[in-house]
């Protein structure tokens, strides 16, 4: 669990709280925190309450967005921390077209993948 700076926070659009995430995916909320703890999910500190939310981009409908967990995990192995994902998952790649988010929600995760494993070199 991470605090962003402003314009990190800019970058992704929606933001969903651990209780609305938990009624989405149909389970309790420790188990949201669970998947952030396992690096599943990423969240970030933020608002008035400094409240855990999660992009709203890693949720698709009942589930979390393929791909995301092997990116994250990609990305986690090139030495990134929570804050530089998100910076790199929200921060648009004119060779996708589209952010690596966009294009994860997009079932276009060998792209994405593809790219993160290129930044370790």
């Amino acid at each position: 669990m991470t605090e962003i700076d402003a314009k990190t926070d800019a970058l992704v659009p929606a933001w969903l709280h651990l209780p609305d995430i938990a009624e989405m995916l149909d389970v309790e909320v420790t188990r949201v925190r669970q998947l952030v703890k396992e690096g599943q999910l990423i969240a970030v500190r933020r608002g008035e309450n400094r409240a855990l939310q999660v992009p709203a981009a890693f949720i698709d409908g009942d589930r979390v967005v393929k791909g995301l967990v092997g990116t994250l995990t990609l990305l986690r192995d090139d030495g990134y921390n929570d804050e530089e994902m998100l910076e790199w998952l929200f921060t648009p790649d004119s060779s996708l077209p589209g952010t690596p988010a966009q294009a994860l929600s997009e079932n276009r995760g060998t792209e994405v993948k593809r790219r993160a494993q290129a930044l370790a070199v």
